[in-house]
């Protein structure tokens, strides 16, 4: 097994790194390069494995020939334009594009995943103001995150990360996230007990049910079953309410379908995009809105319109990325479409482990508990120790407190991924 060693640590005195208390975290270490799943350190013994896609966007690998050609390309073309009053061909190529695989038939661009929340959640209000109709009520899951600017805070888990601002925050009502895994044998009972008590909050005149398909992610890779999601969506549908699929994690094959949504056979209303959009290769939010949606704010009168936007709203070379990407997904859909697969005998081998618990397993990201003492949740220590263990051999993990998961780039290879749960079991036995 690599052994790597931790290589010159940066502590820049001008930095101020995210999700970081400066005081305890090991320094950031500096990478010079990223190559495929690796990524290499600077004046280090060997690469590490990016087993989380660089926080979950390096969908396709460092580094990809294809991408880096697209953006080059466009740069020579058009690197920005204000995109009130112009438009450019690869950002109508890629609206028609994600109209084609979302079904949703209108595009607004922002310039990450919280906006693209934010957007959906200014939209689904402006709708109802704009019919004249009082709905002020959102209902969205405990457990969620769905960014870290203001309304997509509001409509997350209220929790260590929104304590500062909580009084800030306009009120949600919320009900359970009926998580699962794998010989779960309550799942049943805890679904009708979250969608009785969705029936209670939708007697509310509501604007919009708001979640995350099948996978929350930053909530601990809590994982629901797609009939679940199908009779939220029918509840949602009934009470005449709109849905608002948060896919910036789950989307572009992520969550072993095109999108999640698709995956669990539900239509929502918006959707929210960001991530592996541009295969993790630039920043870029898009809110995708079915044509119900955007003919709401068609009205011959200022007020009707949606007045929202973003100094970078369609920058040019995050949809050359986006469309190169696309093309990557649509030339090789058993790279994500058989993803599962890969896993599976790997973490079936390794769910025995005494020191692991509630294994699960969707598309691309594999997941567990670990079974040690301590609270639950981010500020797990058991999470810091399983990472320097893992990083010590050549795999850089970044557990959720006491859940530890995979999420690796489509081009991995079966060596990488065999080494990876190599490293978790060394480490489970370790703790």
């Amino acid at each position: 097994m690599t052994m790597v060693s931790a290589g010159p640590l940066t502590s820049h005195p001008n930095l101020w790194p995210p999700f970081t208390q400066i005081r305890s975290a090991a320094p950031q270490q500096r990478i010079r390069a990223g190559r495929g799943a690796l990524l290499y350190p600077e004046n280090s013994d060997a690469p590490l494995i990016d087993a989380i896609s660089s926080w979950w966007v390096t969908l396709h690998g460092h580094g990809h020939p294809v991408l880096a050609e697209a953006i080059a390309s466009q740069a020579h073309q058009l690197e920005q334009v204000i995109f009130a009053d112009f438009c450019h061909e690869p950002a109508e190529k890629l609206a028609g594009r994600l109209s084609h695989h979302t079904g949703l038939e209108r595009l607004f661009f922002s310039d990450n995943g919280s906006t693209a929340v934010e957007v959906a959640i200014k939209i689904a209000c402006q709708w109802w103001f704009n019919r004249g109709e009082a709905r002020h009520q959102i209902v969205a899951f405990d457990g969620a995150y769905h960014g870290d600017t203001f309304g997509a805070m509001a409509v997350g888990e209220r929790n260590l990360f929104s304590a500062p601002f909580n009084d800030k925050l306009f009120p949600v009502a919320r009900v359970p996230w009926p998580a699962t895994w794998w010989h779960d044998e309550t799942v049943q009972d805890r679904e009708q007990a979250t969608l009785d008590l969705l029936d209670s909050c939708l007697e509310v005149p509501t604007a919009a049910v708001i979640l995350e398909p099948l996978l929350q992610g930053a909530g601990g890779m809590s994982m629901v079953r797609p009939a679940f999601l199908q009779q939220v969506q029918q509840r949602v549908s009934r009470a005449g309410a709109l849905l608002i699929a948060d896919e910036v994690l789950t989307g572009f094959g992520r969550c072993g379908d095109w999108f999640a949504s698709k995956r669990a056979g539900i239509q929502p209303d918006l959707m929210a995009l960001s991530k592996g959009l541009t295969g993790g290769c630039l920043p870029m939010g898009v809110t995708m809105a079915s044509k119900t949606i955007f003919e709401g704010f068609l009205g011959g009168e200022p007020q009707d319109t949606f007045w929202h936007g973003h100094s970078f709203t369609a920058n040019p070379l995050g949809c050359a990325a986006a469309n190169a990407s696309l093309d990557l997904l649509e030339a090789s859909p058993e790279s994500f479409l058989g993803f599962e697969q890969r896993h599976r005998p790997h973490l079936e081998d390794l769910a025995s482990h005494p020191r692991l618990q509630r294994p699960r397993l969707l598309g691309t990201v594999a997941a567990f508990d670990l079974n040690v003492e301590g609270c639950s949740g981010y500020l797990n220590p058991a999470g810091p120790t399983v990472k320097r263990l893992a990083m010590e051999q050549g795999v850089f993990l970044r557990p959720l407190g006491q859940v530890v998961y995979l999420m690796p780039p489509l081009c991995i290879t079966e060596e990488q991924l065999h080494q990876c749960y190599a490293v978790l079991r060394n480490a489970l036995d370790q703790l």
